[in-house]
């Protein structure tokens, strides 16, 4: 029973302290400030795109341009027909010059 005791006290003593809990005033338009300033826009924009600068931005235009021209050059030096060719030898799809015994 002093463990019943002891429970009762403790509930007694957590509506005590709930009932002395006052109720604290808010302006009317607390809500609504923090509301916007919360989703706004703006810091969304400047937060998402704030590490993206104008010098970083130069930068990867020219490796951009820097790998399209390497790419274009290496694909003039290739010719289409050479690699399919390879492709098609590797494979055993081209047709042979080398008679086989079943011919």
């Amino acid at each position: 029973m002093k463990a019943n005791n002891n429970i009762q006290e403790k509930i007694e003593n957590t509506f005590k302290a709930a009932e002395a809990i006052k109720q604290v005033p808010v302006s009317p338009f607390f809500k609504d400030k923090t509301m916007q300033r919360m989703f706004s826009k703006k810091e969304e924009e400047k937060v998402a795109w704030s590490w993206f600068t104008p010098k970083l931005q130069l930068a990867t235009l020219a490796c951009v341009i820097v790998l399209n021209v390497v790419a274009f050059k290496q694909l003039n030096k290739t010719s289409y027909d050479e690699n399919i060719n390879q492709l098609a030898e590797s494979y055993g799809f081209s047709a042979s010059d080398t008679n086989t015994l079943l011919n």
